[in-house]
Formats: C-alpha cells, structure tokens, sequence
C-alpha cells in the first residue's frame, strides 16, 4: 500500500503505477486558518507493508507536520511495518554544529522520524552522506543521476557534452552522470593569481567551442550556477544547460539562471517545480521491489 503525502501525489501515483501497487486513498485539506486535515479512506490492514512517500521541502513545516500526522493515524491502526520515501528531506542540511548551543536540525529531524514508527527511510542525494548516521534505522540514499543521464542521452541533442560540477564538491555528480553517458568531465575550481586576485575557471578541459551540462545536487538561489554559466561563457561554450536534483529554486532563481544565458533549467520531481521534468519513479520503484 502507498501513500502520497500533499507534496508528492504525483510522485507517488507513478512509483504505484511502476510497481503494480494500490495507491491508497486519502483526504488532505487546509484549514483557513493554516492548520491541516489529515484523513485515510481505505482499509489498511495491521501487517501490511505501507509505503509513505512525502517530500519535505518547502514549506517545510507543512509538509514535516502532514507526514506525522500520517504517520500517527497508521500507528493508531496498528500498522508497524513503514517505509518512508522522502526523497527530499527537510531540515537535513545542517548535519553538524557548526557554533556553540545551535540545533542540529537534521538530528532532530531524524529523532522524530523514528519517534513516529519508520522502520525504513529513503532519500535521494542528501546533502550529506554522514546524514544517514544520524538515524538507527535503516536509510537508503538513491542517486538521481542515472535518471538524468537517461534522460540527457534520450532529449539532448549534443552527444558529447561536457558534464561539468560548478564546484569541485559536485564533481562526483558530474563524474556519476558523465560515466554512465561515456562522456567528458570536469569541475570549476579558483586559482589565485596573486594575493588580491582569483580567477575560476575549469580544471581539466577545455569547454571553448563545447556543450556543456551544469549538474548540482540543490539549487536553491541560482548564484553558484549564475557564476558558473558566466565563467563557461567567457571561455567560449557554445552552449549551456542546468540541470539539479532538487529544484529549490528561490527568489526568481529560474529567471537568474536563464538571463545568464543558460538554454534550460531542468530537475528531476523530487519537488514540485516547473522545471521538474525527470522522473524518479523507476529509481524509487526498482529500490522498492529489492527491499
């Protein structure tokens, strides 16, 4: 049985449709003043295996609060065997303390998770890997980037593009997508050409007269991603593209990248956004049927 939390129905209607399950049924509703409704209409039996898919990116404390409001109710019918799919999880991109007496969001996420009956979580791309050790149930973080290997490979029509990381940590992104594409690689990097001067530029390859593929995990206000298009344009790229795992994408983000001169800005749908164009279903899918 699946269940599609408010921001992520669509997702959860195609992960059902890949694996032949029955999506269950449910009511969701917002109180005029803000407060949410949460109801299942179908009969859920107590050792069913029930799979919640519900990403929790903005706004975060919603949809954080409608997946314990689902997962009290399975608790209340004596359902124990919950799987939670997030694949964007909320709040888990402060892993660490970085001053003194701060909230380790992610943690605190992470104890209320388990708190609330997840015997299993799954995610894709966390921000950071050491995420996942925060949690004393078994978690799964999925790459996105075969999915949108296949999909560059099927609409782009370069087919050699340069798979290019806007910063040497994206480069295993840009690394993962390039390999299974049998293409080129490489990441920006600074070089300080004297003490009052940097320059960026990329580390390996030439990208003058090339197509080039900016690949990131997150973007969330486009600035990395504008300085790097600007950079691969003074240097002679014939063509940009963007494409990130989780469209964040703030404070007219879309619009910056594009004037940068980027020809698409692409993601996959683990949020909700317009440029959500790559599917992950099949990757949820096919871990789903394994586990």
């Amino acid at each position: 049985m699946i269940i599609g939390g408010s921001a992520s129905q669509a997702l959860a209607t195609e992960v059902a449709r890949e694996m032949n399950d029955k999506l269950c049924s449910v009511e969701t509703k917002k109180f005029p003043d803000g407060e949410r409704y949460f109801r299942i209409k179908d009969e859920i039996s107590e050792d069913e295996h029930v799979i919640i898919i519900q990403s929790t990116g903005y706004p975060q404390d919603e949809n954080m609060m409608e997946l314990f409001f689902i997962l009290d109710t399975l608790s209340d019918m004596n359902v124990t065997n919950i799987t939670l799919v997030s694949p964007y999880l909320g709040y888990s991109r402060q892993e660490r303390r970085f001053k003194e007496i701060e909230c380790i969001s992610a943690k605190a996420t992470a104890k209320l998770i388990q708190t609330m009956g997840v015997k299993h979580l799954i995610s894709i791309n966390l921000h950071e890997e050491s995420i996942c050790d925060l949690y004393d149930i078994p978690v799964d973080n999925l790459s996105a980037m075969p999915a949108i290997a296949e999909h560059i490979r099927e609409n782009y029509p370069e087919k050699k593009p340069i798979i290019l990381a806007p910063d040497k940590g994206a480069e295993n992104f840009a690394k993962e997508v390039a390999t299974l594409l049998n293409t080129d690689h490489d990441y920006l990097e600074k070089v300080r050409l004297s003490p009052e001067k940097v320059k960026t530029k990329t580390k390996n390859i030439s990208v003058k007269n090339r197509a080039v593929i900016i690949i990131d995990d997150i973007i969330s206000t486009g600035g990395t991603i504008v300085n790097a298009i600007n950079i691969l344009k003074q240097q002679g790229a014939k063509a940009v593209d963007v494409i990130c795992v989780h469209p964040v994408l703030v404070n007219d983000a879309i619009l910056k990248i594009n004037a940068a001169g980027s020809n698409s800005v692409q993601a996959t749908n683990t949020l909700k956004s317009e440029v959500a164009k790559i599917s992950v279903a099949k990757t949820i899918a096919n871990h789903l049927k394994n586990i």
